[in-house]
């Protein structure tokens, strides 16, 4: 959906609407909170309260799915840059300019390819147009470890 239309100035700004929406909850739960412990010893404060804890509970799971998330994009940003670099010094000049049409998906499954074996694997995948990350990964032959991913 973000890659649909062309951007420019005038749309180029991000808005995290699934971030906005925890931050509501997490607002209306402290303030249901607030109504509860000013009518302490009621029906409706206990109704409050639990409500309150219930709307933080689901706000915050919701919010470590955001952030798991925002890790992840973030690092699949930092692998295409990486794999771009890497091909760039290891790929035959042809082979790399071909390269540049890999998506993020399928740098992110040559990532584990050595050195050695990456100029045949990006050419099959090119050749073949092999898009799932899982399958590229299933060809690798010497895997090169990624321990510091997220």
């Amino acid at each position: 959906m973000a890659e649909s239309t062309p951007q420019n100035y005038d749309n180029h700004v991000m808005i995290p609407k699934s971030f906005l929406v925890v931050v509501v909850v997490f607002l209306v739960a402290a303030i249901l909170a607030t109504v509860g412990l000013v009518k302490t010893g009621t029906v409706l404060g206990t109704c409050c309260i639990g409500t309150a804890v219930l709307l933080n509970a689901f706000a915050a799971i919701f919010g470590l799915f955001i952030l798991r998330g925002y890790a992840v994009k973030l690092q699949d940003r930092i692998i295409r840059t990486e794999m771009r670099l890497r091909m760039a010094a290891i790929l035959p000049e042809e082979l790399g300019t071909a390269a540049k049409n890999l998506t993020t998906k399928q740098l992110i499954g040559l990532r584990f390819a050595s050195d050695e074996e990456l100029p045949d694997l990006t050419r099959k995948v090119l050749d073949e147009k092999i898009e799932k990350v899982d399958a590229i990964k299933k060809l690798v032959q010497h895997w090169q470890p990624d321990y510091e991913r997220v």
